[in-house]
């Protein structure tokens, strides 16, 4: 620890400056002993310091150090109480900071290292991903990777593909029937904040792709996996579309486009118009339909055929009377 009480050069007060006016910022009150005790240094140098920053600033059009242009403090407080608490700061808030997109873009990464099961500091994560919220000039656009939920379902799925060995589970298909699974698991794959399973099912003879949050009494059996699933090659596309599959037109945000480019056939259109495509998405039923307008708030709307645009109609107004219902009993 270095002597507080010494004798200290331009650079190191130069350096507190710089460290003690964020840390202020931070801090809307703080005792000049708290203060003095953070940065390993007498009180007096403390209020030293905040005599020479209510000085400093930047000077304005006028090219004169008017009041505006200055840094303030809180003189009562300081005089009074002893304690720091900063009124007005100047060019320090002008630093450049990330967009809300690009925030959301960071945490997202971030978010996905920390769900894998052999990234075991998470907390550190947990606090890149806080400075990186507060850091942003608007806030980060909210965004969800791999629940802590699934981190046992994930490891065991992940086992059993580098084992080459089989899975058995009950799934729960988007209509709600419930089946037992042998499948031989090939690839773990993860889109927005849904992850998923692709392997070869033996109920249904052939690859079919299972979403993780609905797997349930997940066991590796320890048996090798078939020929099947041993000669599949997987395709890229995590969604592959079928004669059974249901074309429906909608309006999508420009910006949410790509996060439903899986779901867009390979020969549709897309017609934009401002901020907003006209193009056709491909879905297995009208339950997934309901998900991709859930999850896409605002920046998915369903235009045609009358039927889907009804289903995602009828849909919303249960939800918002199940809304209204919890809000009057709860009242």
């Amino acid at each position: 620890m270095t002597d507080p009480t010494g004798p200290r050069d331009a650079r190191d007060k130069l350096a507190l400056l710089l460290s003690l006016i964020p840390y202020l910022m931070d801090h809307e009150s703080v005792p000049v002993s708290d203060a003095a005790a953070a940065f390993d240094v007498t009180p007096k140098q403390i209020r030293d310091a905040v005599h020479l920053i209510a000085v400093s600033g930047l000077p304005g059009e006028s090219r004169a150090y008017l009041p505006g242009d200055l840094f303030d403090i809180d003189w009562d407080e300081l005089e009074e109480h002893d304690r720091i608490a900063l009124t007005h700061t100047v060019a320090i808030d002008d630093t450049p900071r990330l967009s809300a997109r690009e925030a959301a873009a960071l945490i997202a990464g971030l978010q996905y290292l920390s769900s894998l099961p052999e990234h075991a500091d998470r907390d550190a994560m947990a606090s890149l991903m806080a400075k990186l919220e507060r850091g942003t000039a608007t806030g980060a656009a909210q965004v969800a990777v791999a629940p802590a939920a699934l981190r046992d379902t994930v490891a065991t799925v992940r086992a059993a593909i580098e084992r080459g060995t089989q899975l058995e589970f009950d799934y729960v298909s988007a209509r709600g029937a419930s089946e037992r699974r042998v499948v031989d698991p090939l690839r773990i794959e993860s889109v927005n904040d849904d992850w998923y399973l692709r392997g070869w099912c033996h109920l249904r003879g052939a690859v079919r792709t299972f979403r993780l949050d609905r797997i349930d009494r997940l066991v590796s059996s320890g048996e090798p996996i078939s020929g099947h699933g041993a000669g599949v090659v997987l395709p890229e596309r995590l969604f592959q579309g079928s004669e059974e599959d249901l074309t429906v037109s909608v309006d999508v945000s420009a910006a949410a486009l790509p996060l439903i480019a899986d779901y867009i056939p390979d020969d549709a259109d897309r017609v934009r118009e401002g901020d907003t495509v006209h193009t056709k998405v491909r879905v297995a039923h009208y339950h997934g339909l309901k998900r991709m307008v859930a999850r896409f708030a605002g920046q998915v709307t369903v235009t045609a055929p009358p039927d889907a645009r009804a289903a995602v109609a009828e849909w919303a107004r249960a939800g918002a009377a199940r809304y209204e219902r919890y809000e009057r009993e709860t009242s």
